[in-house]
């Protein structure tokens, strides 16, 4: 069938630049035709002559087309600087949302895949074209198909609505808007550029200057702003992000998670969602969690009173007390003061342009490709870079991919990686080329710096670049099992394992590059943030232990009808006050897609860390032979479990982990 890409190595995948508004409507009409016109030859088809190609790979095709389509228009919706473009595209995802659930309703192609697998044809087929076929008729079966009609179609309905929350939830916090206005005088601790990157308001008061919520922003004032006062303010404000329009489509949303898992005969959403993860229940997901946190609340107390003592000092008030917009600040201030660990000095090691490259080359080296820049991207925005993927060996052409690393109005708020067309093996036998983005929101470059990167960020690059090789390495033979689609709490691992190279001294040494001397990142003040590095690692996790409780706690068997109560109940594991009057939750976008799963972030940085053991202990040119072969390659056409073991050519243990954030190895 034809594709809405072009596979041509040296060419732009698609022509972004040249999409008009009222393109997007009718390509997602033609992609709804298409695919109804595909399932009904499928339907038509005597039971008696159904075969894979026939029956199975049809619908793989459907996959195939309804992610491009997803890909090259309704993504615009996360990246178009063009509001009008944004909403068109936004109203085209949930048109094709709403038409992929009442895809997964259709009884008639259940019971062809059910009356295929009763042929000879299936019995021969190999395994993972017959788990393709297992998972198509699971997906079908978790929507009710072999219940009553009745049962079908109340299920239908909620999950229309789910869809349709779950976009405008989204939506509402990546338009949220807001920030604080800060007199110049009140910016003490943060460097001169940043504070001349900032939008300055002229006011009766004087000049001042808007911090807003955006990452580049926000972050750098929490961690290093020395007005406690305008801290507080800038946490409050991010804390009541979309509250007041996302809340109550956060608690709908839960009741219908709920009502549909208990149609299903499940006790709860978190039970229906992770049966399909690696954990495979919640209770297995809450015990990790409290092992964890038993654990980590260790490490937690000497944090705490390393930064309390550091505010008492600083304040010289033995009498204060460290409250929860504080630890960033003063976390930060340990490293700076005890460690001599600056990170705006630090960052300016770190030029945008020296760490992609650095990256690349650690990452081409390892995996066995190049990375080659496409000079007119014909992309969605002037920022937009533009990559293909080639073999190193055979000079096989295996992807492209974008990067957008830079804030604008509007544009997605985090950072992520999307798949913007699978990767697949086609009718004639080769294999579909895959295109995805790394989205993320680094500073911008001034005519006086380039963009630098805080050391976080620079492992945050690294992260989503790992799922980038995921999304294009794959050699997954379908749609449905290309790069990411893995379990949900298996996803975060092969990236979470590349983050250490943002530690690893010889990378560094490669490719760091001050921006005024363009000397390499000194080995001492690499020791020093290395020591430095855990410092504040058992808060940091305690918080990750909260909101992964909050999550399985709003997916619990119990209605939530106030999702402030769970939250402020569990806020007790932060060792925080709660902040009262804050809906934290209204802004927790992982809410809609990581429902029930945040606590994979978690159980999956246990495997990231002991497969980048090999790394450290093994050859890294083989051991990256083994990570393409065993980890990338398969997608999600084996078990999450079996890879790793093959991998690691072991068991999994948690030994890594506990060493990484800085716990005794005597507590595994």
């Amino acid at each position: 069938m034809n594709t809405i890409f072009n596979s041509d190595t040296h060419a732009p995948p698609f022509k972004y630049d040249d999409v008009r508004h009222q393109d997007i409507g009718v390509a997602i009409d033609a992609a709804i035709d298409a695919t109804t016109k595909i399932y009904q030859e499928v339907v038509d088809i005597p039971n008696q002559d159904r075969t894979f190609e026939n029956t199975i790979l049809p619908l793989d095709d459907v996959t195939n087309l309804l992610i491009e389509t997803d890909g090259a228009f309704c993504f615009l919706a996360y990246v178009s600087s063009d509001e009008e473009m944004r909403r068109v595209a936004q109203q085209a995802d949930e048109k094709l949302s709403e038409f992929q659930t009442l895809l997964g309703f259709r009884e008639d192609i259940f019971m062809a895949v059910v009356a295929y697998t009763e042929t000879n044809d299936f019995i021969k087929r190999s395994p993972v074209e017959k788990r393709l076929v297992d998972f198509i008729q699971r997906d079908y079966r978790r929507n009710g198909l072999d219940q009553s009609l009745e049962q079908q179609n109340k299920i239908k309905t909620l999950r229309q609505r789910l869809v349709t929350l779950g976009i405008e939830f989204r939506r509402n916090i990546d338009e949220h808007e807001d920030y604080i206005l800060v007199p110049l005088e009140e910016l003490d601790g943060l460097p001169d550029n940043y504070v001349s990157s900032l939008i300055k308001q002229s006011t009766d008061d004087g000049d001042l200057f808007q911090i807003s919520l955006d990452y580049p922003e926000m972050y750098p004032f929490m961690e290093t702003a020395s007005s406690e006062f305008w801290r507080k303010e800038l946490f409050l404000k991010n804390h009541n992000k979309a509250a007041e329009i996302n809340a109550p489509l956060l608690e709908e949303a839960l009741g219908l998670r709920l009502e549909i898992a208990k149609l299903l005969g499940f006790n709860s959403w978190a039970e229906y969602s992770i049966e399909l993860k690696m954990a495979q229940t919640p209770e297995r997901a809450k015990v990790f969690l409290a092992d964890l946190r038993s654990k980590v609340q260790i490490k937690a107390k000497q944090d705490l009173q390393i930064l309390i003592q550091e505010k008492q000092s600083h304040l010289k008030d033995m009498t204060a007390e460290l409250e929860i917009w504080d630890w960033r600040y003063y976390q930060q201030r340990v490293r700076k003061e005890k460690f001599s660990v600056d990170q705006f000095k630090v960052a300016e090691y770190f030029p945008l342009d020296a760490v992609i490259g650095g990256m690349f080359e650690i990452y081409q080296k390892v995996t066995g490709v190049v990375f080659q820049e496409i000079n007119v991207p014909r992309s969605w925005h002037t920022d937009v870079r533009l990559y293909g993927v080639t073999d190193s060996i055979t000079h096989e052409h295996l992807a492209h991919f974008y990067m957008d690393l830079h804030p604008r109005p509007g544009k997605f708020g985090h950072a992520a990686a999307f798949t913007l067309r699978p990767s697949r093996i086609q009718s004639d036998g080769t294999r579909q080329p895959a295109i995805s983005a790394i989205v993320a929101n680094f500073t911008k470059p001034t005519a006086e710096d380039p963009s630098l990167l805080r050391h976080s960020e620079v492992e945050t690059l690294f992260h989503e670049f790992g799922h980038i090789l995921h999304q294009t390495l794959t050699k997954a033979p379908f749609s449905r099992f290309s790069g990411t689609a893995v379990e949900r709490d298996f996803v975060e691992a092969p990236s979470q394992m590349l983050e250490h190279w943002a530690w690893d001294r010889d990378v560094l040494a490669g490719f760091t590059q001050h921006k005024d001397t363009g000397e390499s990142l000194p080995q001492a003040l690499l020791d020093q943030m290395t020591k430095a590095k855990n410092i504040g690692s058992g808060i940091h996790y305690l918080r990750q232990i909260y909101f992964a409780s909050l999550d399985l706690a709003y997916h619990g068997p119990d209605s939530i009808t106030d999702t402030d109560a769970p939250a402020r109940e569990l806020h007790e594991i932060t060792s925080f006050e709660f902040p009262e009057n804050t809906h934290f939750q209204a802004g927790f976008g992982h809410l809609f897609g990581y429902d029930a799963g945040y606590y994979g972030y978690l159980w999956s940085q246990v495997f990231g860390d002991d497969m980048f053991t090999r790394f450290e202990n093994d050859d890294p040119i083989q051991v990256g032979k083994d990570y393409r072969k065993f980890i990338l390659e398969p997608g999600g056409s084996k078990d999450a479990q079996t890879q790793i073991i093959e991998f690691l050519g072991r068991e999994p243990n948690n030994q890594a982990f506990i060493k990484e954030i800085g716990l005794e190895s005597n507590l595994v």
